[in-house]
């Protein structure tokens, strides 16, 4: 995680949850933490003596779902219409792309979310509109998932209209932002993702 000013400006005033090891974050953050869960195998006993204030819901380590998950159920549960899952894209391979797909499932159910870990942002892409605060210069791609129908992109220095784009073409990666971000699609799903500079 790369604390920016940008991420701390995102975050600050938000209902906190960590997952696990996650607390480090906020803490690198200086977010007040709600709940903590998980399984606790990323906690060592120094971290859990600094957050021993912070309420607990400790998860078996055989379980069917990741801490992340538990925290983004909890977080439904208590109202949240907005996710913003912080250090989501960080660490191994294999827990980011889980993260990006749960975004995907979250956006389907109308929930607006990003996954930042401060100098990367991911956002899902679904059929209609979407639009971005991402300062100008910032390089910016698109990762077709699907096949993408009805591609639109303005505010960027190669913008597209209407286009067709083949699931994993590089058609839409590194490109950079000019202006207002503004997505519009007609089909498909992917992920855009985003290096604020």
């Amino acid at each position: 995680l790369t604390p920016t000013d940008r991420l701390r400006g995102q975050v600050a005033g938000s209902r906190v949850i960590a997952a696990d090891g996650g607390i480090r974050h906020a803490s690198a953050l200086g977010l007040d933490v709600e709940l903590w869960v998980g399984d606790f195998d990323s906690t060592d006993r120094d971290l859990a003596a600094c957050h021993g204030h912070v309420e607990r819901q400790v998860h078996p380590a055989a379980k069917d779902k990741t801490d992340g998950e538990i925290a983004i159920d909890e977080a439904l549960k208590r109202g949240a219409r907005e996710i913003m899952l912080v250090g989501g894209l960080g660490g191994q391979s294999d827990h980011a792309l889980g993260n990006i797909m749960l975004a995907l499932g979250l956006a389907r159910d109308g929930i607006r979310v990003v996954l930042s870990s401060g100098g990367e942002e991911a956002w899902p892409l679904l059929p209609g509109a979407l639009a971005l605060d991402i300062p100008p210069a910032s390089r910016m791609s698109i990762v077709a998932l699907s096949d993408l129908v009805g591609l639109s992109l303005t505010g960027v220095e190669w913008p597209l209209d209407d286009r067709m784009v083949k699931s994993g073409s590089s058609l839409t990666l590194s490109n950079t932002v000019v202006g207002p971000l503004e997505i519009t699609l007609g089909q498909g799903y992917g992920v855009v993702v985003t290096y604020p500079g």
